[in-house]
């Protein structure tokens, strides 16, 4: 049986990149003096004097259909502002605000209250306010709902983290993750509805729905604190395109993950049923390893402990990233 890809199930992950190139080009111009853009990766940075503030937005995508199907809708807030704030930690910025966006195709009191619980949630979690926000109710266009958010933060410019300074010979650290997070659920979703199975069975590692709503880990207070005691080079967010995020800390190196960490048994399920190749797992999904963070050889194994994490790997010579797959168990 020919596997599963992330591009059969729906979202060419190439063709995306080409598309974000396109809209980017056509963005010209530019604000002068305060205010002015900052070069950036993973979040937007202006110009505020000795500082810089960081803007960045996402949402939490198809996992929401899951959560309509299990009628369980407290968490995914947690998820819209843990795909925010995770992105801006990675610029060495600390979230400090968010306002979130909620399309919908008719009021629902209930739903919205739940949905506030986990915006309420990730906000403690990351300690940033939640400063306003929208609702719009646009039956016309969208069926069911859609949650979005825009975090801002703020970092000393001479605190930033580019990824300029890592090295061949650099180690990278990778942080656990609660599970799928919220990203490659196109692909799981087809999974799932082309498998026997149903989102409401219940497994060796629990009830299938509820596993794939686990939210995703907010790393803030953890990033923070050890931002405070080490020399951080480089982190990355591991979101949609899996491994190949660490590619946007530097490009003019390589990065090799030969001791990764295991990857939960959700995914080892996912693959069975999908009959997924690792390469395809590996650059869809997180596979147990949410966040990562580069720093010097010496200081890897107090920076692991400190931060609950793994030395996964090291930087080296070349360009692109070199995955040793994780024998998945299920």
């Amino acid at each position: 049986m020919k596997g599963f890809t992330y591009k059969d199930a729906g979202v060419d992950i190439d063709a995306e990149e080409e598309a974000i190139y396109s809209i980017r080009d056509t963005l010209t111009f530019a604000r002068k003096g305060l205010g002015a853009p900052l070069k950036g990766e993973f979040t937007g940075l202006i110009d505020f004097g000795d500082h810089a503030l960081t803007l960045c937005t996402d949402g939490v995508g198809t996992k929401l259909l899951i959560a309509d199907i299990m009628e369980k809708w407290d968490t995914v807030g947690i998820d819209c502002i843990a795909m925010n704030v995770n992105d801006t930690i990675c610029q060495g910025a600390e979230p400090i605000a968010f306002v979130d966006y909620l399309a919908i195709d008719e009021p629902d009191a209930h739903l919205m209250r739940e949905l506030g619980k986990g915006l309420n949630r990730g906000a403690e979690l990351s300690n940033i306010s939640i400063v306003g926000g929208e609702t719009a109710t646009l039956g016309e266009i969208v069926k069911g709902f859609d949650i979005a958010g825009t975090c801002l933060g703020m970092v000393k410019k001479e605190d930033m983290i580019h990824g300029d300074r890592v090295e061949v010979g650099d180690s990278i650290i990778g942080l656990p993750s609660s599970g799928i997070h919220s990203n490659g659920f196109t692909l799981a979703r087809k999974i799932i509805e082309e498998s026997h199975h149903d989102y409401h069975d219940s497994l060796e590692f629990g009830v299938i729905g509820r596993t794939m709503l686990e939210p995703t880990e907010i790393y803030v207070k953890t990033v923070l604190k050890a931002l405070k005691e080490y020399d951080i080079k480089g982190m990355a967010n591991i979101t949609g395109g899996g491994l190949r995020n660490l590619k946007r800390i530097k490009t003019s190196v390589g990065y090799e993950i030969d001791d990764p960490i295991s990857p939960q048994p959700i995914f080892a399920f996912l693959q069975k049923e999908g009959n997924v190749d690792d390469e395809e797992m590996y650059q869809t999904f997180n596979m147990g390893m949410g966040f990562a963070m580069v720093t010097s050889k010496g200081e890897a194994e107090d920076v692991a402990q400190t931060t609950g994490g793994k030395v996964v790997g090291r930087v080296t010579k070349g360009s692109g990233v070199v995955q040793v797959p994780k024998k998945l168990k299920y």
